[in-house]
């Protein structure tokens, strides 16, 4: 029977590695290293600006570890969506950050740089022509979108990862994937359940989060022609896969617990087995894959809408905590009275309270009964057309927020600022423009791979 055993070290390239569990995991002949690299998770300021979120180097620490054991047993390493959102930057520092690992280490692998990084004028033709549609909650664009973006990236499939393992790629970095494409591609390539493939990929995306114990820690998922096995690979008996916490695991970033749709197709898991082999594995078969009619890949796109300025001020005055709603409204009744007075327009800016302490998180009221808050950490959001408006807006804020008393007539508090000066300049900030799909005949169509070697 044809299997394939895939190690994943953790559930993001930067995140961090657990050692022990890592060798354990090549001890067990795994046939290949997959991992992710990132997503559209932080938001959109690491997609606008093309950017990574983890520092070079706990990227670096975490390829060497993964490189190393590679090339230790002779197997590949994948890597999908390199450097946070997939752009060309990430996949290209990343592949920087094994070049200088080769070069310390004293061994060569061939690369395969995947890029995904979409330019504008290939997609205006694409929504000319009647081939982008949105998914479910997108919003509604039209041609200038494609330029509002500074940074636009297609999701790719399993099919660029193939392309590249077939040329003898060892060392695959592909820009923006679904984070199951790194872990099928090379299952279904040697002719695994392409199902138990994908499930298995969905499953084991994050690491040890589908295990009883949630640790930063390797898992190995072993597909074969009807199904997948799941297991840990680190020592402690405690962690666990269970048939509960495999399932559980569909419904993580997921809309529906039974279907995940990729971009050649739609597995389905309504069907599926969850048997406990053994003390700390599980083996799963039943789910399906329905090929899709029209190959599609996801667009994700960010681009520019304005600038921020934060100002946050302490308080632990206790007339303001007992009613932090009412202050906050008289507050930002006071604060827009002299905003117009000064002749700032409405439309040039916007701003935002977070009462960390009391509803910051959640926006919503307290139940009735729970206690005042002993102290607030109150953060001012503006956000305006340029930098210098929003410090602006923020300055007239600034008395207003150290001393504004907690009754018209009363006495006048002093709260505190932790920084001087008090606001602090967040630059450009981004939104997500596009959450479309493309038509495509060719999987490959919108994906550019090159080789070092």
């Amino acid at each position: 029977m044809k299997t394939c055993k895939v190690l994943m070290p953790s559930g993001g390239v930067g995140s961090g590695i657990h050692k022990e569990a890592f060798e354990r995991g090549l001890n067990m002949a795994p046939d290949v290293i997959a991992v992710d690299g990132g997503s559209t998770d932080s938001g959109p300021y690491y997609l606008g600006t093309g950017e990574g979120k983890y520092a070079r180097e706990a990227l670096k620490n975490d390829l060497r570890i993964m490189v190393n054991g590679a090339h230790k047993l002779g197997i590949p390493v994948m890597v999908g969506s390199c450097g946070t959102c997939g752009s060309d930057y990430g996949v290209n520092l990343c592949a920087d950050i094994v070049e200088e690992i080769f070069k310390k280490d004293g061994f060569r692998m061939k690369i395969a740089k995947i890029f995904t990084q979409q330019d504008p004028k290939t997609l205006k033709e694409k929504w000319k022509q009647g081939k982008i549609h949105p998914l479910e909650g997108a919003p509604e664009i039209t041609e200038k979108t494609f330029d509002e973006c500074s940074t636009i990236v297609a999701v790719a499939g399993i099919e660029p990862f193939v392309k590249a393992l077939r040329e003898g790629a060892q060392i695959v970095l592909c820009g923006r994937a679904t984070d199951t494409a790194d872990i099928a591609a090379l299952p279904i390539m040697m002719g695994c359940n392409e199902a138990a493939a994908w499930h298995a990929g969905k499953t084991i995306e994050c690491g040890g989060v589908c295990l009883t114990s949630q640790h930063f820690s390797s898992v190995m998922a072993e597909i074969d022609e009807e199904g997948f096995k799941v297991y840990p690979t680190i020592a402690d008996p405690d962690v666990k896969a269970t048939p509960y916490t495999i399932s559980a695991h569909m419904l993580y970033e997921n809309a529906n617990p039974y279907q995940l749709t990729e971009p050649s197709g739609t597995f389905d898991t309504s069907q599926a087995v969850y048997t406990q082999i053994d003390d700390r594995s599980v083996y799963v078969k039943g789910t399906t894959f329905t090929h899709a009619k029209q190959y599609t890949m996801k667009l994700e796109g960010s681009g520019p809408v304005g600038y921020q300025t934060v100002s946050i001020v302490g308080i632990a005055d206790k007339g303001v905590c007992a009613d932090p709603e009412t202050w906050m409204n008289n507050l930002t009744q006071d604060a827009v009275s002299k905003l117009n007075k000064y002749g700032f327009s409405p439309e040039d800016y916007s701003f935002d309270l977070k009462p960390y302490g009391y509803n910051a998180v959640t926006g919503a009221k307290p139940k009735k009964g729970m206690p005042p808050p002993r102290e607030i950490g109150l953060m001012l959001i503006v956000t305006a057309n340029t930098q210098e408006l929003a410090n602006q807006i923020s300055k007239v804020w600034n008395p207003l927020l150290l001393h504004f008393p907690v009754y018209e007539g009363g006495l006048m508090p002093s709260f505190a600022f932790p920084f001087s000066p008090a606001h602090i300049e967040k630059g450009k900030i981004f939104e997500f423009k596009l959450y479309h799909v493309v038509d495509l005949d060719d999987p490959l169509e919108l994906c550019r791979i090159e080789y070092v070697d």
